[in-house]
């Protein structure tokens, strides 16, 4: 098994970004006041622990704003300071997030010279309205055409995608899952929409313009899109913000935000897979589920929601669920006793 890369989060909050994006205040998102400098590049890498182990790939990644276009003397500044973390680890590479419309092979060639090895793409949504009420400043086509030079430069493609954006709906998400698969990244990471306090998005939903996106129903659009990225083959590496100290005390004033909201699509999309696997077993009085030992807590669902759920949609039957030898997210059937 190939060891999991460790990442070192680098915080450029709103650097080289164009434009405020309607949701977007990643100083509060991020927690992070200040931009990231050469000083605090090298102290993230002196952080690393002296017994760190060498088989481990270990990735720094600049997180936060639009890499690309910020000024190239300071991409240089940026990308020498993390320089030692190249030759300090055999299996070290550097990541950055930028937008789509920033991206063109100079630019390309310039993070490869510096061992950048991935590169993530605010895509956000592929339908132009939605991208317009959102006040991005790109268009789909700009994904699309950024996309293709990325995988051409021999580099990790990374989407990021956005639901409950203001002009959205579950259907254009789910065409934009769609679009995205077309152009095969090696991963994928679903925002939904948070109304986080000083931006834009604020303002709207505090004036009744705009509908928050709920944490329920971004749990069960996520889910449906997971399951859209992992038939095709293509990692969901996170879903919903990274939680903060400040986010879950106020920042984010509504919306789809919850600590935990990764685990609660993943319950979700264990439920739906049980209840497409029971519903076709008839009438029954009992079942056992199997689940890989990591998932349990998954299929149970918070306070046993799962296994209430299922009782809902099934009857008044006992439901267990067991540790098993599974495939990943498969679900098995121990044991049944049929009966009305």
């Amino acid at each position: 098994m190939t060891p999991r890369r460790r990442v070192i989060p680098v915080f450029v909050p709103h650097l080289g970004c164009p434009n405020d994006c309607v949701f977007c205040n990643q100083r509060r998102i991020s927690g992070q006041l200040r931009p990231a400098t050469p000083e605090t590049v090298s102290e993230a890498i002196a952080g690393i622990p002296a017994d760190f182990p060498e088989d481990v790939p270990i990735q720094l990644a600049f997180y936060g704003g639009s890499f690309t276009a910020i000024p190239e003397d300071e991409q240089d500044a940026l990308l020498s300071a993390a320089g030692p973390l190249l030759k300090r680890f055999k299996n070290a590479s550097l990541r950055v997030s930028t937008r789509p419309d920033v991206i063109d092979r100079p630019a390309l060639e310039r993070l490869l010279a510096y061992g950048v090895k991935t590169v993530e793409l605010g895509a956000q949504s592929m339908c132009r309205d939605v991208l317009t009420a959102a006040r991005r400043g790109h268009t789909p086509e700009d994904t699309v055409g950024a996309a293709r030079l990325v995988s051409e430069a021999g580099l990790e493609l990374i989407l990021q995608m956005m639901t409950g954006l203001p002009a959205d709906t579950p259907e254009k998400s789910l065409y934009t899952a769609r679009r995205l698969i077309e152009l095969e990244p090696d991963g994928v990471r679903i925002y939904p929409t948070v109304v986080i306090r000083d931006t834009a998005l604020f303002e709207l939903w505090r004036h009744g313009d705009y509908i928050e996106h709920t944490v329920e129903d971004a749990v069960s659009l996520c889910a449906e899109l997971y399951e859209l990225f992992e038939k095709a083959g293509i990692p969901v590496i996170r879903m919903g913000l990274n939680p903060t100290e400040d986010l879950t005390g106020g920042d984010a004033a509504g919306g789809a935000y919850h600590p935990a909201f990764g685990e609660l699509v993943f319950s979700r999309v264990y439920l739906n897979r049980a209840l497409a696997l029971l519903g076709p077993q008839g009438p029954f009085k009992s079942v056992t589920l199997g689940v890989g030992k990591s998932r349990v807590s998954c299929m149970v669902g918070h306070a046993k929601s799962n296994i209430d759920a299922l009782r809902r949609e099934l009857g008044p039957i006992t439901v267990r669920v067991r540790p098993a030898e599974t495939q990943p997210g498969e679900i098995i059937i121990m044991d049944i006793e049929k009966g009305p």
